[in-house]
């Protein structure tokens, strides 16, 4: 009989040690040791030594190798197509990550739904809810296929005995943390356990060519419940986002072994499940208010999608030492930078004023395109005067306070003059080279004050 060991493993990380820590030396987070039991595997037991892949090839030179597209699968949800970038390609292993309740579930039941009425022959595994329960979520979808079988299991020696039999195109499994192997000796969810099983499911995509996307639990800090190895084990990895009082849902890709990480998927959450945005610049500009101050509306890329979205700014005396800089949506270093230039270039006495700064909608923006619209805002709302409603504006901003040539402009104003905007306001750099659309005047800005003067109504607001 193999002799069973003994050791601590921390639940964030991974790391092993002999002896129980109350703090991981690797991550440092607290009492996050726990102590694990494993037997050795035996020779018999131990999985070969062979390539993940069905074909154990030799070494070859790369420019002996034929390169062959891989074929697709069409989810039918656009949103999500785009963000896989084009499809679901056979064989992957994804990783999908959200908070409780955002629609995970929901998502993932949909999707399955579609492809199952296209004939393909999809397993849903649940490990949270019985089979019951999952046929009553799919009556309230307006779920029903044939091809769709649903599995109540956390046995990982069961599940791949259903998978033998069903032989499925595509393979569920909600959630990764409720799996378990017999051959490992530590609770569900625990470090081994997630490792083991994901190993597993790997296996098993790459060898028969099946599809699996897994469910995974979100921490206190907005990441992936279990080791930083189960995304590097992973094709690729989604982010299910959203705000808790708000019905609109972001769906993003970090990693992606098939396609681009900047792209963005969204959704609108209803009573019959969710519902692709096909527009999102509508949406995120339905509600603006026009003819006040700190306003501007931006145009954003988000992979190859041109997003408009509103930006505000309010500018407040403060009562303390040091004023308060209060960001939603914007990196809270990119508006202190902004704020500094307003001030040292334009004169803005900014010093004394509370700033707070919001993104409509719950977008996030990281791009330096979107700069002026923060600067506009700000100044608007400092000198109390109002924007043009129908202007779009977009540059990136200096520290000597000139505006910088961004990429991908056309796209972006031929959004803005879709929706109707009247005005574009960008760096002059950009000027040239390519035709305007029609109904919107485009106008090129060298400098900072410049493109206040352009965007602000010279009479203060009373």
């Amino acid at each position: 009989m193999a002799k069973t060991k003994t050791k601590f493993v921390c639940q964030e990380c991974g790391y092993e040690t002999q002896k129980w820590m109350g703090r991981c030396p690797a991550c440092n987070n607290w009492n996050t040791m726990v102590e694990e039991k494993e037997a050795p595997a035996s020779k018999s037991s131990r999985r070969p030594a062979a390539n993940v892949f069905s074909e154990a090839d030799k070494p070859t030179p790369i420019t002996r190798v034929t390169g062959e597209k891989e074929n697709r699968i069409s989810t039918s949800v656009e949103e999500l197509n785009r963000v896989l970038g084009g499809g679901i390609v056979p064989g992957s292993l994804v990783l999908v990550g959200g908070d409780p309740g955002i629609g995970k579930s929901t998502l993932l039941l949909q999707v399955s739904a579609l492809l199952a009425s296209q004939k393909y022959r999809v397993l849903y595994v649940s490990g949270e809810e019985s089979v019951k329960q999952t046929k009553m979520r799919a009556e309230r979808l307006g779920v029903e296929a044939d091809t769709l079988f649903v599995f109540t299991e956390t046995n990982m020696e069961r599940i791949e005995a259903a998978m033998e039999e069903v032989k499925p195109d595509l393979v569920i499994i909600d959630s990764i943390q409720t799996v378990h192997s017999d051959e490992i000796q530590s609770a569900p969810g625990s470090v081994a356990q997630v490792r083991e099983s994901t190993s597993t499911f790997m296996h098993i995509a790459k060898n028969q060519g099946i599809a699996v996307f897994v469910v995974g639990h979100m921490t206190k800090q907005g990441s992936i419940a279990g080791p930083k190895m189960l995304e590097h084990m992973v094709d690729s990895v989604l982010y299910f986002e959203g705000e808790q009082h708000n019905t609109y849902r972001i769906l993003r890709a970090v990693k992606n072994r098939f396609g681009s990480t900047n792209e963005i998927g969204i959704f609108e959450m209803k009573e019959a499940g969710l519902k692709e945005v096909t527009n999102p610049s509508e949406i995120f500009l339905e509600e603006r208010t026009e003819g006040t101050s700190g306003s501007a509306v931006v145009a954003s890329l988000e992979g190859t999608r041109p997003v408009l979205v509103e930006l505000q700014a309010l500018i407040a005396p403060t009562s303390y030492a040091y004023p308060r800089r209060t960001a939603t949506g914007i990196d809270q270093n990119r508006i202190a930078l902004l704020m500094a230039v307003l001030e040292k270039r334009l004169g803005m006495l900014l010093q004394n004023q509370d700033a707070y700064i919001n993104v409509a909608g719950g977008v996030k923006l990281d791009e330096p395109a979107v700069d002026l619209g923060i600067a506009i805002c700000v100044a608007s709302s400092f000198r109390n005067q109002s924007t043009n409603p129908g202007d779009i504006v977009m540059g990136e901003v200096g520290l000597t306070g000139e505006i910088r040539r961004i990429s991908r402009v056309e796209e972006r104003v031929k959004e803005a003059a879709k929706l109707g905007f009247s005005r574009a306001i960008i760096p002059s750099k950009n000027i040239g080279g390519w035709t305007f659309p029609e109904g919107i005047q485009v106008i090129g800005v060298k400098t900072l004050e410049e493109a206040l003067d352009a965007a602000l109504d010279p009479a203060p607001l009373g």
